[in-house]
């Protein structure tokens, strides 16, 4: 298990640019999940940082939750517009796991509420699901080159350049 501050520490790179492209969106990221016939889902979210962990929050009872639910791999791609990639994306891949924590619950919708204004306090929270990053991946254009960073669980980010 590897949370959001590990991966930070591991990937110091690849989590800059999930940041930058993150907020750039207004948190607009797409989620890949599995369907239950197996096929490849990809659902519009807002990922949130908070307490040192990926949360992957959204929606009650929406198919993306089930799919995790039922199988927790996923991957996270910050939402690209730009064809260069002049400022760069990022992808996170992982699992999920429910983290059932009423006070985290609680100081998690006093944030929410403080920094967008929707307002869940004092609500019960079904499936949370917090992200387990187990790799990563980024592009960026340095120095007019296409430069490929990854990074897995327990190691280095590693850097290819495409000339």
């Amino acid at each position: 298990m590897t949370t959001w501050t590990e991966f930070v520490a591991g990937a110091p790179t690849i989590s800059d640019v999930f940041r930058r492209r993150h907020s750039a969106t207004g948190n607009l990221c797409l989620l890949g999940t599995l369907r239950a016939d197996g096929f490849p889902r990809i659902s519009p979210m807002e990922p949130r940082i908070f307490e040192g962990e990926l949360w992957l929050g959204g929606m009650p009872g929406t198919r993306k939750f089930a799919d995790l639910q039922r199988d927790p791999r996923f991957t996270l791609h910050t939402a690209t517009v730009d064809t260069q990639v002049s400022d760069g994306d990022a992808k996170i891949w992982g699992t999920a796991r429910d983290v059932q924590d009423r006070d985290l619950h609680q100081r998690f919708a006093e944030a929410l509420y403080a920094e967008i204004g929707l307002d869940l306090r004092g609500q019960e929270f079904g499936y949370f699901p917090a992200a387990d990053v187990l790799g990563a991946s980024c592009v960026q254009i340095v120095d007019g080159h296409l430069d490929i960073t990854v990074w897995r669980a327990g190691g280095a980010e590693e850097v290819v350049r495409k000339h």
